[in-house]
């Protein structure tokens, strides 16, 4: 899958480097965050999402050390002020803060900022990239109905942004991402030690 993603991005034009790779955490889904960071490839985007745990701080410096020690990058999932404070390389919207991508740009130039897009809105927004989902069926519980890979060749055509897929991605469907546009993947289970 790496392999598959690094062919997409080597496809795209973007106005800011961007990673092949994006690594969601979930904390159920991928419960040893400190883990799955160690066995990411260089230069994969790792997408911590704390979802409120009370040692969220403590956690993104631990895995920003990781991350800078092993060439990836860190994106703070819905908290730009726990990014700020932790030394993280941009942020994450989920698509309800999808709006706050712009003023974040403009804040912090310096960031890389992601924002998720389940529908074809969503995809308007003026973000460093933003992530379309679900393109195959997924057994995540927050995985809406498959949009397939024409879909997702019409939405990157209509997108502001460069588009990452997401949703039921494995080393099989991935491949079928190649004539999409698409700048990269993004996944969870599939990523994870």
């Amino acid at each position: 899958m790496a392999r598959t993603a690094q062919a997409l991005r080597r496809k795209a034009v973007a106005r800011k480097p961007l990673p092949a790779l994006l690594a969601f955490t979930d904390p159920q889904r991928t419960p040893d965050v400190e883990a799955m960071a160690r066995a990411l490839p260089r230069g994969t985007a790792l997408v911590y999402r704390a979802f409120g745990a009370p040692d969220a701080q403590a956690a993104a410096r631990r895995l920003k050390a990781i991350c800078r020690a092993r060439g990836l990058i860190l994106l703070i999932g819905a908290d730009a002020s726990l990014a700020a404070r932790a030394g993280a390389d941009g942020v994450h919207l989920p698509e309800r803060l999808a709006h706050r991508a712009p003023a974040l740009r403009r804040t912090y130039p310096h960031w890389l900022v992601t924002a998720a897009a389940h529908g074809p809105r969503a995809t308007r927004v003026r973000a460093d990239a933003v992530v379309v989902s679900a393109i195959f069926p997924s057994a995540s519980p927050s995985a809406g109905k498959p949009i397939g890979t024409l879909r997702l060749a019409q939405v990157v055509r209509g997108a502001a942004s460069p588009v990452y897929a997401l949703g039921g991605i494995n080393d099989k469907t991935a491949r079928r991402l190649l004539s999409t546009g698409v700048i990269g993947i993004a996944a969870v289970e599939s990523l994870r030690t």
